[in-house]
């Protein structure tokens, strides 16, 4: 005989019943692993910081410092700021990036510097302003520029990549000391005095026991570059 199937028939509805609890049950073990899933973006998220790139970069310099340039990877870099190695590789397309990244952003500012000078100026007071326009971006960083010196001067590879860098800077101020109407010879004598200047100020500056600012030193190794030019001293 066939079963009934009136909802309320006793064999029916036991049947429903026991239907509804395994449904139920599947229903409530998947809404529990979309629950912890929750749980865990959440954790993720509050230990979330801005910055990334910062973060990597002060990585970076903290271990160059502790273990040496060669023996850092990317993926120590990251690991030690919280990140993933993949986060490293969008910000930087390799560790001596995070050395000399800063490099195309001091090309700018100094030359900017170089052409917004008044017209008029000599060429070297010209470089002069390139110079000031330049410490706004490193002045205020000394202890990253003082790490930052001792890790190339340990490592006959970033010192090639830093004359090459300074050479680069060079040629641009040049350039635009030529867009000035500064003939040659003098527009690639006085951006290498320029240079020259810098290099000295800044080496002069990242020095531990020194407390002068880098402005002040870099203008100090110009007013000594007219003193020799003008054959004093």
């Amino acid at each position: 005989t066939a079963e009934p199937m009136w909802p309320l028939a006793p064999v029916t509805n036991t049947r429903m019943t026991n239907l509804q609890y395994r449904v139920m049950t599947v229903t409530a073990i998947r809404l529990a692993d979309h629950v912890s899933h929750c749980h865990d973006y959440h954790a993720v998220m509050g230990r979330w910081e801005p910055n990334p790139r910062g973060r990597l970069e002060r990585a970076a310099m903290a271990l160059f410092e502790e273990r040496g340039f060669d023996q850092t990877t990317a993926a120590e870099i990251a690991a030690r700021a919280g990140l993933t190695e993949r986060t490293f590789f969008r910000h930087f397309a390799d560790k001596r990036e995070v050395l000399f990244g800063g490099a195309p952003q001091l090309q700018e500012l100094f030359v900017a510097g170089v052409a917004g000078a008044p017209a008029g100026l000599r060429p070297i007071e010209a470089v002069a302003s390139g110079l000031r326009a330049s410490v706004a971006m490193l002045g205020d960083n000394r202890e990253r520029a003082s790490v930052r010196q001792a890790v190339v001067a340990a490592n006959p590879e970033l010192q090639e990549r830093e004359l090459i860098k300074l050479a680069t800077l060079g040629a641009a101020v040049g350039e635009a000391l030529r867009g000035r109407g500064v003939p040659e010879p003098a527009a690639s004598l006085s951006a290498e005095a320029g240079i020259a200047a810098f290099k000295v100020g800044f080496a002069r500056w990242v020095e531990p026991a020194n407390t002068r600012g880098l402005g002040e030193l870099i203008a100090e190794s110009l007013d000594q570059l007219r003193l020799v030019t003008a054959g004093v001293g």
